[in-house]
């Protein structure tokens, strides 16, 4: 049986389900992390096997978006083997300490500390967290284990910058604000922080380091995401460098702020620590993974499936333009999946995200054409400064603003694509356009999907 339209919404909303479900950070964790009381193993599938002797002390540090779910997953596979462990969370994205201590009555729970700092930009919290794990780690052996749990948002949240906090808010806030990718955010950072590149497993030594990382970054490099903590970077300062004269970022600061970064840059950058051999990176999740399970599930539901990418990257309206033209050009009942992260150039006042910029400039762009449905959405549930996951719009979507004197161009010029959406779902219930998750717990970068119905 061919899908409806009128079902768009349910099936969009199915589709996210399964997509967040294939990456739940806790299920990911106990996927690849084993103890029957003696032998505790580490890998899946023969990618990585190693045993470590239950007498050893093993100490976990777990930051991101999805680190409490995924060390309180850790916590009761270890139980008490485990000597301690410092969870550093996202500040007021929920309330973390009452899932630790609703997980109590399962987890050993009290060998963990939590701390909750500051996301995109990095705070005070941030860096005295940093600092615990960083005392924390001063006691390893070789006979030790240091697990390590990352995931999207750790690059904020674990850090020890090398200039002072101000100055690394305010270059952290022009980056995000600057149009540039992830990846070259994150070169940046890691010349300038001491966490960054391999920093924390150099404080691991002399203890074997594993990290199992739930990726938010496209292509997966280890020395990317979450600014590779525990990963050999291949970058120079002139890397760095480059980044920073391709956005124009001095002309984009104070002065002096600049300055300082320059001299930084100059004297106190970080030469990156040679590959260890007793670290170990292995990837537990991606958008990958999330994409193949919303394939799986648009088959259920009578698409034709298939992944047109999951390395997704550009400027966000653009991408929603050649979503928009692929809507146009496939046949009935197909769903088209991309997968990756796109990034905006600030240049309005408005409020928004990637996604939901994304979605503005598709609905732009299939004004008027029947039976097509585009939905973008990130997968950690929260589209840039809002309280949006992204967006669903059709062909009918800008048809219904310009009834009620709402100008999809003026709102995209703007970077105004939250309030476009909010204004249309409140004056047209039916529309429906923000997708809203919540916080999801996980984050594996973003999801577009492309739906064309039978006419």
């Amino acid at each position: 049986m061919q899908p409806s339209f009128q079902n768009y919404r349910q099936h969009v909303d199915e589709l996210i389900q399964a997509a967040l479900a294939a990456v739940d950070p806790a299920t990911a964790v106990q996927r690849y992390l084993k103890y029957n009381g003696r032998l505790l193993t580490i890998g899946h599938d023969n990618i990585v096997h190693n045993h470590y002797p239950a007498d050893g002390r093993i100490y976990l540090v777990s930051a991101g978006k999805a680190a409490v779910p995924m060390a309180l997953a850790a916590a009761a596979i270890l139980g008490n083997q485990l000597s301690a462990g410092i969870i550093i969370a996202k500040k007021g994205e929920r309330d973390w300490q009452a899932d630790i201590t609703a997980a109590g009555t399962d987890v050993s729970t009290s060998t963990l500390t939590l701390y909750e700092a500051g996301h995109p930009v990095s705070d005070e919290q941030s860096i005295q967290a940093t600092t615990a794990v960083y005392e924390m780690l001063s006691q390893t052996t070789a006979h030790d284990l240091v697990l390590c749990l990352i995931s999207g948002g750790t690059s904020a949240l674990l850090t020890r910058p090398l200039i002072s906090l101000a100055d690394w808010q305010k270059l952290t806030d022009v980056l995000l604000r600057s149009g540039c990718t992830i990846n070259e955010l994150n070169c940046v950072r890691r010349q300038l922080d001491e966490v960054k590149g391999g920093g924390l497993a150099q404080q691991a030594n002399p203890a074997t380091c594993v990290s199992l990382i739930l990726s938010d970054v496209v292509g997966n490099p280890l020395h990317v995401i979450g600014s590779g903590p525990t990963a050999h970077s291949p970058e120079t300062l002139a890397d760095a460098v480059t980044v920073l004269a391709r956005y124009q970022i001095g002309s984009r600061l104070e002065t002096a702020v600049w300055q300082r970064v320059v001299q930084a840059l100059h004297k106190l950058r970080l030469q990156t620590p040679p590959p260890d051999t007793r670290t170990h990176n292995i990837i537990i999740g991606d958008v990958r993974q999330a994409a193949l399970a919303a394939l799986v599930k648009a088959a259920q539901l009578g698409f034709a499936p298939q992944l047109l990418t999951a390395q997704l990257e550009g400027e966000a309206r653009e991408v929603g333009r050649f979503a928009a033209a692929f809507a146009k050009d496939a046949p009935p009942a197909t769903c088209l999946i991309m997968g990756g992260e796109t990034t905006v150039t600030v240049r309005g006042q408005g409020k928004g995200g990637r996604n939901q910029e994304a979605a503005l400039a598709a609905a732009i762009a299939l004004d008027g054409q029947p039976n097509c449905v585009i939905a973008s959405f990130a997968t950690d549930g929260e589209d840039g400064p809002t309280a949006a996951a992204g967006a669903v719009v059709t062909g009918e979507t800008v048809k219904n603003g310009r009834a009620h004197r709402l100008n999809a161009t003026t709102y995209l010029d703007k970077n105004d694509s939250y309030t476009y959406f909010q204004q249309l779902d409140s004056v047209i219930e039916t529309a429906n356009c923000h997708i809203q998750t919540g916080p999801s717990g996980t984050n594996v970068n973003d999801l577009l999907f492309i739906l064309t119905y039978p006419r």
